[in-house]
């Protein structure tokens, strides 16, 4: 059981036999709440508000009842208690505990961040979706590393979590695509051939038409303007989504599935449609159908299908909605852009007509990336005179530095991404500062080995009552505290808050190789040492992961 656990059953216990004692009265009194780790050391390691909790149920002030529980309090797990304030009970924890949790990290290895698989919650979590028309941008990027932390963080703490990508294969951007397509090929064949006005003009689009033209040369011409866009179509979707598929792995994002808008029909939009107009959530008006949204609080009622009988984007997403749930998930979680926000209250009121729990449908809204170099927004790619592409990004900073500043920031603050900064390889640069750390405890092993040292990889048998330095213990105290960041930055569905945590382990470990000596002092000193830098690796490889950034061995 955690530390943190047994404490609160301490409590708790503590509580009772003052009860027992008559020393409070008997009464409803609240649950704990979790124990918090003070943001000053001089507060102790754990810290609760349970006497102001009890003060109602116990009508006494929050410092009396505190004086009372701490009096029935008798466990080494702590070294000390106090009571500070207005009642916060303060706990110390023994040395005999630290080193305990030490040896519990080294027992279970790199695997010691994984929460058990005890989470009820069956979650789907979409992210990216981008139209399959051409390459991800800045906005996707940033989208792609926090949604896919986010699914490993989930994962790590124990929930059953799948991902998806929705492929947008079925509206009218596709055709517009083969459209655009055929254009640029009938030009490079020396034909005179437009744009048309809602078809796609980056360059990519002309070098989908050159890879077709060197690959198949001519054929095409030979076929009715209907059959080459047919064929366009498929090419370019096809082409399109492998690479968006290259893109994203190479930016550590893999999918569990890739789910195709076209599957949905008709099967799928002909039984949403069916329940929404059989409880006459759906009516005609102009010749097209429109849904009532204004019952659930939408300034005006929306369409679902037009008058020329082609189903919105919003008909495709009701029916996606309910398809998600049929298959089993009780939680889905979307990161959308921002401007998507009135979107929402839309496809929550279909939720609702549908006789699903909006609640049960968690929206984040992603806000937008400003590119910075020497200070200056950077709009434009200079490749293309367009939006910077992932591709162009990780080319240039590198994958993991585009992971972690992505994932540092929480989703729905406007974020400036400084490019010089994610380029320096020094210690003003985040991820460059953690990344070190770990590949620095690597390198103390090797030293460890050239100077003959010999140690048991798993410490068994190690005497960690030699470490007694300050630095030591904060080391061990931080990971200790790693499960119940976890647990907690799950729930928020926060990676920005591993992200935080690894640079705070890392310099913890920095100053802890500042501080203390492992080779040139005592064989049990040093034992004990490399047993505490690799349980540190342990953690902040853990961690690494979850956000999507290597954990390297050398720099």
């Amino acid at each position: 059981m955690e530390v943190r656990e047994q404490l609160k059953e301490i409590i708790e216990k503590a509580k009772d036999a003052a009860i027992a004692a008559g020393e409070l009265p008997e009464g409803e009194y609240a649950p704990m709440q979790r124990l918090e780790v003070p943001k000053s050391k001089e507060f102790g390691d754990y810290s609760t508000n349970a006497s102001m909790r009890w003060a109602k149920a116990a009508h006494r002030a929050p410092r009396q009842i505190a004086e009372v529980i701490v009096k029935h309090i008798d466990t080494p797990l702590v070294a000390k208690m106090d009571i500070a304030g207005a009642g916060f009970i303060n706990f110390f924890l023994a040395a005999d505990t630290v080193y305990a949790e030490l040896e519990k990290i080294l027992k279970t290895g790199p695997s010691y961040g994984d929460l058990p698989k005890d989470q009820k919650d069956r979650i789907l979590v979409e992210y990216v979706s981008a139209n399959p028309t051409g390459p991800l941008h800045i906005g996707h990027a940033r989208g792609a590393a926090y949604g896919s932390a986010m699914v490993n963080l989930l994962r790590a703490a124990g929930y059953d979590v799948y991902s998806e990508y929705y492929v947008n294969d079925a509206g009218n951007q596709i055709d517009h695509l083969a459209e655009s397509i055929n254009a640029r090929y009938l030009q490079l064949c020396g034909y005179d051939a437009e744009i048309p006005e809602d078809g796609y003009h980056g360059q990519d689009i002309v070098e989908t038409a050159k890879r077709i033209l060197e690959r198949d040369g001519k054929k095409y011409l030979g076929m009715s303007d209907e059959e080459r866009l047919l064929a366009f179509k498929d090419i370019s979707l096809n082409e399109k989504l492998d690479a968006l598929r290259k893109d994203l792995h190479d930016f550590n994002v893999d999918f569990d599935n890739w789910f195709s808008e076209k599957s949905l029909y008709p099967e799928q939009v002909d039984k949403a449609l069916k329940v929404l107009k059989d409880e006459d959530n759906l009516y005609e008006k102009d010749g097209a159908l429109w849904l009532r949204t204004t019952k659930n609080g939408d300034d005006k009622d929306r369409v679902v299908i037009r008058t020329n009988g082609v189903p919105t984007y919003f008909c495709s997403d009701i029916a996606y909605v309910g398809n998600k749930i049929e298959r089993g998930y009780n939680k889905l979680i979307d990161i959308w852009g921002a401007d998507h926000h009135g979107y929402i209250i839309r496809l929550k009121t279909a939720m609702k007509f549908l006789g699903y729990n909006p609640d049960d449908f968690e929206i984040m809204l992603l806000q937008m990336v400003t590119l910075l170099r020497d200070g200056q927004p950077v709009k434009m790619s200079k490749r293309t005179g367009q939006a910077v592409t992932l591709r162009e990004l990780m080319d240039e900073v590198g994958t993991d530095a585009a992971r972690y500043f992505f994932c540092a920031r929480t989703l729905d603050s406007q974020m400036d991404f400084d490019i010089d900064l994610a380029k320096k390889q020094s210690s003003d640069n985040p991820v460059y500062y953690i990344q070190y750390a770990h590949a620095r405890i690597h390198s103390l092993f090797d030293q460890a080995k050239e100077a003959g040292v010999k140690w048991d990889p798993s410490f068994a048998g190690t005497d960690f009552s030699y470490l007694k330095e300050e630095c030591e213990f904060d080391l061990i105290k931080k990971m200790e505290n790693y499960h119940q960041l976890l647990a907690g930055a799950a729930v928020e569905r926060a990676p920005q808050r591993v992200a935080k945590y690894a640079y705070e382990l890392a310099a913890l470990f920095h100053h802890f190789y500042r501080e203390c000596r492992i080779l040139g002092v005592d064989a049990k000193t040093t034992e004990a040492r490399l047993g505490l830098i690799t349980a540190v690796q342990y953690v902040l490889a853990h961690a690494l992961a979850i956000l999507g950034v290597s954990a390297p061995e050398h720099m």
